[in-house]
């Protein structure tokens, strides 16, 4: 009978029908997630793309042995349902695409954590989709039949197929490269979407970036503490806090003079915050800034981040209970000098796991963490809340209810009308940002600290604003200064400023890199070591103004660092109106 029906089969011609069963089987798997993640905006569209593509490849055994084909696709259709499973109800509980950094989390949680977790998150409709996607899978599987060929154009098909997916895209990224490792990473890149690559390649690289990890912490404990430290505030109830903003360019906010109203709610508090205005950062990158902002490396000295304490190093020596809070992404090749960094504070909050950085993940999560990190009950501590900020793609920053900019309304002249809605986008994340950032210092007030609170950018972003407006992004080989314009601003509370000189008027516009940052915040807080260099520091009556080096200082040549107040002057922000 089986000879029979693939004889019928042949002679009617090649079964689109029973291959489309098959192929709609096995995608179902990965397209159910992928699916839902356009629907809700979460993410682009590459990873949709990515796991049709990839779904293709359960093919080939189909088309080779197609007599076991109901069987085969029972045994690799359990094997996906149960990672769709996962990866589904990640996604009902988050909203997020599992990644390597959902694997890290798990893994950094205990029994107990899980069990909170599951409790706070659990709904009953969860079940209900379940059953429904179980159920759609069996209804998909009772669909399926043999695709018979002739043995040589199967294993022609099988093989044209194994080659489109995995052979060429592979050489592809091999020959990019220039490696077979550098083409692996990249092609795993492409596959990851798919189930049960999805599983496979984020734990490969979980553990491939926790080794690296373990690397530089293991180092990092070898690391002297500093010499000699003192503390003005010993022995009494403190809380510091620190947030690390993302690709924000003060020229940007209304709070620095920017025409349209992008900080409504920092502008309210325009009275009771110091603002910075002339701070650069020395790189438009975040982990080689922040590797110089958080530690005692600078541009001159760029390795010292290896030798030196971090700034959370340093609190802790001082006695401070440490927290780090973060919406960045968790464990990926580059940011795992970040989580190197957040994992020498005491607790650590990940709250961003996408797989993705162009997905939605809006910082105001950060706050009720912050919240709880305030509530507790150690009488010092030390908070670092790191942002997201305004980080491309930058639709993805901010939730429908901030697009506010949404024609050439206060949009220089120059910017054409195919940039406008990027330019538009941006502000927009910077009006969400201002949300962040004032709700973190309203936050702080409301539990009456003892204390500040400092804001500053990793670097900034040139959004169509630098001449001729045809920059978008940031690039150090083609420096402009919107890349490295940041906000820095301070907040202190009432019982701070009675123990403390906090009037930096005379302080504001002093020419300052953030890569000298330790100094700064040692100085506010109280602290002084041998190490610590109270001539770097921008509110200190030493302050020694230095050239504000800008570039990358691994370059071997004379033009790698240059002063940025050279290339570009001190200026108003872009479309502001020039008094005369």
């Amino acid at each position: 009978m089986a000879v029979f029906k693939r004889d019928k089969t042949s002679a009617k011609g090649f079964d689109w029908a029973g291959l489309g069963w098959l192929f709609l089987f096995f995608w179902y798997f990965s397209g159910i997630t992928q699916l839902l993640i356009q629907l809700t905006d979460t993410s682009g569209f590459a990873g949709f793309r990515q796991a049709f593509i990839m779904s293709a490849i359960w093919l080939a055994p189909m088309l080779l042995f197609p007599a076991r084909t109901r069987a085969m696709a029972a045994v690799i259709g359990v094997v996906l349902w149960a990672c769709s499973m996962a990866s589904l109800g990640y996604f009902f509980i988050y909203q997020q695409e599992f990644s390597q950094s959902v694997i890290f989390i798990m893994f950094e949680s205990n029994p107990s954590e899980a069990g909170e977790y599951l409790t706070q998150y659990f709904a009953w409709w969860m079940v209900l989709a379940f059953l429904a996607h179980t159920a759609f899978a069996l209804f998909l599987w009772t669909r399926l039949r043999p695709v018979y060929l002739p043995r040589g154009r199967a294993l022609v098909a099988a093989m044209a197929i194994l080659i489109a997916v995995i052979g060429y895209p592979l050489i592809k990224q091999t020959a990019r490269t220039g490696s077979f490792a550098g083409g692996l990473e990249k092609f795993e890149t492409r596959i990851e979407p798919a189930v049960p690559w999805q599983m496979v390649v984020a734990y490969r690289r979980y553990r491939e970036q926790l080794e690296n990890m373990q690397g530089m912490l293991d180092n990092v404990s070898k690391i002297p503490p500093l010499q000699n430290l003192k503390d003005s505030m010993a022995n009494q109830p403190s809380t510091l806090v620190l947030v690390i903003g993302e690709s924000t360019n003060r020229q940007r906010m209304s709070l620095y003079g920017y025409p349209r109203q992008t900080t409504p709610e920092l502008d309210k508090l325009k009275d009771q915050l110091a603002i910075f205005d002339n701070v650069i950062t020395p790189r438009p990158y975040t982990i080689e800034a922040l590797q110089q902002v958080l530690t005692f490396a600078d541009e001159e000295n760029p390795d010292l981040y290896l030798k030196t304490p971090s700034l959370v190093s340093v609190m802790k020596q001082a006695g401070y209970k440490t927290y780090w809070i973060t919406n960045q992404q968790t464990m990926t090749k580059r940011n795992t000098m970040l989580t190197t960094f957040s994992e020498q504070a005491d607790e650590q909050v990940y709250l961003n796991n996408n797989r993705n950085q162009n997905a939605r993940q809006y910082d105001g999560d950060v706050l009720e963490p912050f919240s709880k990190a305030l509530a507790d009950g150690a009488p010092r501590k030390f908070i670092v809340v790191h942002l997201l900020g305004t980080h491309m793609s930058y639709q993805y920053r901010y939730p429908p209810s901030y697009d506010k900019f949404t024609d050439r309304s206060g949009v220089p002249t120059g910017v054409r009308d195919d940039q406008v809605p990027t330019y538009n986008s941006y502000d927009n994340a910077v009006l969400y940002n201002d949300f962040v950032v004032s709700s973190l210092i309203k936050d702080y007030a409301k539990t009456d600290p003892n204390g500040f609170l400092l804001y500053l950018s990793d670097h900034g972003e040139d959004v169509f604003d630098s001449a001729g407006h045809n920059t978008l992004g940031r690039n150090e080989g083609k420096p402009t200064a919107p890349m490295y314009t940041i906000p820095f601003i301070a907040w202190a509370s009432p019982k701070w400023k009675q123990n403390h000189d906090w009037n930096f008027a005379g302080d504001l516009g002093r020419p300052y890199s953030s890569s000298n940052l330790i100094h700064t915040w040692a100085d506010m807080a109280g602290l002084s070591s041998d190490e610590l260099d109270r001539s770097k520091s921008l509110v200190s009556d030493s302050f020694k103004p230095r050239p504000l080096l800008i570039g990358n200082p691994y370059e071997r040549n004379e033009k790698a660092l240059i002063d940025f107040s050279l290339m570009k002057p001190k200026a108003p922000p872009p479309g502001a109106v020039v008094q005369k």
